[in-house]
C-alpha cells in the first residue's frame, strides 16, 4: 500500500498506530466500497469499522468491526480495530491520543463541518479517556479554497475568517481546511499537533473529486487504528 496511500508524518512515531489516506491507486473508480474496505483490512491486517456518512454530525463509539449507517464519525478505544471513513472532496479528519489508546475519524464536508462533527468526535474521544491537549490530528486532502465556490447562503454559515473573496470571483469561496483547523484549535488541540495537507482533490490527479468528476468519481479512504499488542 506504500504507493497507494499518504501516511501522516505526525503519526509516524506513535507506537502501534496505523493511519493513512488512500489515493486513486488504491481503488479504481466504480469499485464497491465493501471491496475497498476488505482490501484495506487485508493489507493492514486489521479489522475495519466504517460509517455510512450522511453529511451530518453524528458520531458513535465502536468496539467491533462492521458498518455503521447514518453516522459521519467513529471513535474506538480498542486495539485491533481500524476506523475508516470515505470522501471525494470533503475533508477526512484522523485523530489519536496514543497515551489513552483512543482514536477517532470523521467525514467533515461543509455541512458536517458547520454542524460540528469534528467537535463531536473529539467529545466522544474524551468520553473514553482522550485529552484534546494530547491529540494528534491529521486533515487529509480535500477541496481547496480556490476550487470551493459556494453561494452566499452557504458562506453565511461559516466564520468570516474562512470566507475568501476575490475581485475576479463572482461568488465567495470557502477554505474548508482552515475552518477545520480553526475548530481544532478552539477544541484545545495544539497547533503543533495538527498536520493538514495542502493537496487539493480537485486539482491533484492523485485523488478523486466529486466536484470535478461528478457521480463517476471514486472515493478515498481515510483510516486510523492501533495494532493489537
Amino acid at each position: 500500500m506504500t504507493d497507494a496511500a499518504l501516511r501522516p508524518a505526525l503519526f509516524a512515531d506513535a507506537p502501534g498506530l496505523v493511519a493513512g489516506f488512500t489515493t486513486r491507486a488504491f481503488s479504481p473508480a466504480g469499485e464497491p466500497l465493501d471491496a475497498a474496505r476488505a482490501r484495506l483490512a487485508r493489507e493492514t491486517g486489521i479489522a475495519v469499522a466504517s460509517v455510512g456518512q450522511v453529511h451530518g454530525a453524528d458520531v458513535v463509539v465502536v468496539r467491533q468491526a462492521g458498518h455503521v449507517p447514518d453516522h459521519d464519525g467513529l471513535v474506538t478505544d480498542r486495539p485491533g480495530l481500524l476506523l475508516s471513513v470515505i470522501a471525494a472532496d470533503c475533508a477526512l479528519v484522523l485523530l489519536a491520543d496514543s497515551e489513552a489508546g483512543v482514536v477517532g475519524a470523521c467525514h467533515s464536508g461543509w455541512r458536517g463541518t458547520v454542524a460540528g462533527v469534528v467537535g463531536r468526535t473529539v467529545e466522544a474521544m474524551g468520553g473514553v479517556g482522550a485529552d484534546p491537549a494530547r491529540l494528534l490530528a491529521y486533515v487529509g486532502p480535500c477541496i481547496s479554497a480556490e476550487a470551493f465556490e459556494v453561494g452566499e447562503e452557504v458562506a453565511a454559515q461559516f466564520d468570516a475568517s474562512v470566507v475568501v473573496r476575490r475581485p475576479e470571483w463572482p461568488r465567495p469561496h470557502i477554505d474548508l481546511r482552515a475552518e477545520i483547523e480553526r475548530q481544532l484549535r478552539a477544541l484545545g488541540v495544539r497547533p503543533a499537533r495538527v498536520e493538514a495537507t495542502d493537496a487539493c482533490t480537485v486539482a491533484d490527479g492523485r485523488f478523486y473529486s466529486y466536484r470535478a468528476e461528478g457521480g463517476a468519481a471514486g472515493r478515498m479512504l481515510g483510516f486510523v487504528g492501533r495494532r493489537s499488542a
